[in-house]
């Protein structure tokens, strides 16, 4: 692919990467949930914890710097402050929340959507073949 070629992605496509690219910052309980039944907002929400506000800023912009590098995609809004321990990216039909360990927990957006199909870290990165199958 030259550098005029960028790939459209599909919003599940789009998440995979969202997965990927917070496992790869060491972003911990990183969980993709289906919320495209459930909510008009967007098709899923990826929702990561961090261990420090350092942290929270390294997943954030690692996500937004391969979006934009590799797929030309920029969030059409970001909201919180790496002090709050929140930070929500919204790509339209993909919104990315990266939390401090306390602020997941107090907020519970899994517990809030979970109806939604849940798909933790590892599956998802077993089926794009950056883990073996059978690891773990």
């Amino acid at each position: 692919m030259n550098n005029t070629e960028v790939k459209e992605l599909t919003p599940k496509e789009m998440a995979d990467i969202c997965v990927a690219v917070a496992d790869d910052r060491k972003a911990e309980n990183v969980v993709q949930l289906q919320v495209t039944d459930l909510s008009f907002i967007a098709d899923y929400f990826v929702i990561a914890s961090a261990s420090s506000q350092p942290h929270i800023k390294a997943v954030t912009e690692h996500i937004g710097r391969e979006l934009r590098n590799k797929y030309d995609i920029r969030p059409t809004h970001v909201e919180g402050k790496v002090q709050s321990g929140w930070i929500l990216m919204d790509y339209g039909m993909v919104v990315v929340h990266v939390f401090s360990e306390e602020a997941r927990e107090m907020y519970d957006l899994d517990n809030l959507w979970g109806d939604a199909p849940k798909k933790e870290a590892i599956e998802i990165l077993k089926e794009l073949g950056i883990i073996k199958p059978d690891t773990i």
